[in-house]
Formats: C-alpha cells, sequence, structure tokens
C-alpha cells in the first residue's frame, strides 16, 4: 500500500545551521520602534521628531517647518527662506539616523499658497536628487500650525544600512 504522506524533507547540518541562525538576523534588524529628537531641531510637544521602524532602515520624520533650534520661525513672510529653513531641517534630521537627503523616498509638502509652487521647485531642486527625487504629494492647506508659517514637509526615508541606536 502507498503511503498517502509526503516525506519528511531532509535536513543537512548546513540547513539546521541556517534555520539557527534566522532568528538571530531578525534581532540584527531591531524589534522595536525607536523615537528621536536630534539637537538642532526645536524640543517637540506631543510627537516625535524622527521615528525609526523595527526594521532598522524605514525612517519617518515628522513634518518640518521653518523653526530655528529655537522654535523662533526663519523667514516670516518669505516663503524661500522658508523653505530652505525647512529642508534643512529635514537633512538634520536625516543626519541624526545616518541618513542624507538621497535617502528620502515619499515626502508630503503642504503650502498655505499654491502661488509659492515656482519657489518651492527651485529650493526643491537644490536639495534633492534631480535623478531620482522622491515621490511627493504637495497639498494647499488652508493654514498650519502657526499663522507665519507658509510651508511643511514630512517625510519618508529609507536608510540604506541598518541604523544603530
Amino acid at each position: 500500500m502507498r503511503n498517502p504522506l509526503p516525506a519528511a524533507p531532509a535536513f543537512t547540518a548546513g540547513s539546521i545551521l541556517l534555520l539557527l541562525t534566522l532568528p538571530c538576523v531578525a534581532l540584527a534588524q531591531g524589534s522595536s520602534t525607536r523615537y528621536v529628537n536630534p539637537p538642532g531641531l526645536v524640543k517637540p510637544t506631543g510627537y516625535t521628531h524622527v521615528v525609526i521602524a523595527p526594521d532598522g532602515r524605514t525612517v519617518y520624520i515628522a513634518g518640518q517647518v521653518a523653526f530655528d533650534s529655537a522654535g523662533a520661525v526663519v523667514g516670516e513672510g518669505d516663503f524661500a527662506k522658508q523653505a530652505e529653513q525647512v529642508y534643512r531641517n529635514l537633512e538634520r534630521a536625516l543626519q541624526s539616523v545616518g541618513g542624507t537627503m538621497t535617502d528620502l523616498v515619499k515626502t508630503t509638502t503642504f503650502v498655505t499658497d499654491i502661488k509659492n509652487l515656482p519657489s518651492l521647485r527651485e529650493v526643491r531642486s537644490r536639495r534633492l536628487s534631480k535623478t531620482q527625487p522622491p515621490a511627493n504629494t504637495l497639498l494647499q492647506v488652508s493654514s498650519l500650525a502657526r499663522p507665519e508659517l507658509l510651508i511643511e514637509i514630512e517625510a519618508v526615508a529609507i536608510i540604506s544600512r541598518i541604523i544603530r541606536q
């Protein structure tokens, strides 16, 4: 009579060793979400500037506005100056976890007036990769957290190496 059950897989010493090391690989990638508030960015109230996912590579950056490290608005009334400060803040956030602007894969840009789009494009073209810019969504909103703020950008980055912090 034929055995209806398939044969058990044959394990070699190499395959057993591989199975034993798999949990170590998963642990090496990190097992918890990490929260970072980098120096040089305003002290947040009720949120975190940078969150590193458990994979140790995916980074979420809270919406950055034109605040300096003390919380003062840079470039009040000047969209281009505010956009420059926002990109500086994004860069600081990325550098705090070993990343660069080229690691950005997605941004969401909020502006209070779409007429500033040409100025935004000019600043963005100097700050982001010309050949591989991140995916972006642009939204015009009626206002941001403070009335003098004209732009806010939130971002997602994937760092090429596992972040150890």
